[in-house]
């Protein structure tokens, strides 16, 4: 169980109050929140996307998919997902995979699904595949802030 170095460096620069959850290594997102016994709405993942322009992350909750051409045309971009050497390259401290959707720390911008505001509590993935960060909203809030906003998903 292990928090990637560069976010636990931004978690704690934030000065915000989180708890650390192990859970049983799992296939994808939507197995992680079952495993770790959470709402599966309730877990932001991160999908990293790519173009001329550089990089995105967008961060949506485990039930749902992106839907691309919604990001695109909020974005005003011709998106692509990044391959696993690029994620490699990225979030160098993490697990390819486990991408914390807190991309802040590592430099680059964030689009979030207008679907993660109001929750009581969000969760994301700390950096590898057995462990996940929780925080009360207003924290996630605040961790997020910067970010753009923008409904571009849909539930799977």
């Amino acid at each position: 169980m292990s928090i990637a170095k560069r976010l636990d460096k931004y978690l704690n620069s934030a000065d915000v109050k989180y708890e650390v959850i192990s859970h049983p290594i799992t296939e994808n997102s939507s197995m992680t929140a079952e495993a770790a016994d959470i709402k599966g709405d309730d877990l932001a993942k991160a999908v990293v996307f790519h173009d001329n322009d550089g990089y995105v992350v967008a961060v949506v909750p485990s039930t749902h998919r992106v839907e691309v051409n919604s990001l695109q045309r909020i974005l005003g971009r011709d998106l692509n997902l990044v391959t696993e050497l690029e994620l490699d390259m990225l979030f160098a401290d993490c697990e390819v995979g486990a991408v914390p959707p807190l991309a802040q720390a590592y430099g680059l911008p964030v689009v979030l699904d207008r679907s993660l505001q109001g929750h009581d509590k969000l969760y994301f993935e700390a950096g590898d595949h057995r462990t996940l960060i929780g925080v009360n909203g207003e924290s996630f809030a605040k961790l997020m802030d910067g970010s753009e906003i923008g409904s571009f998903s849909h539930h799977t």
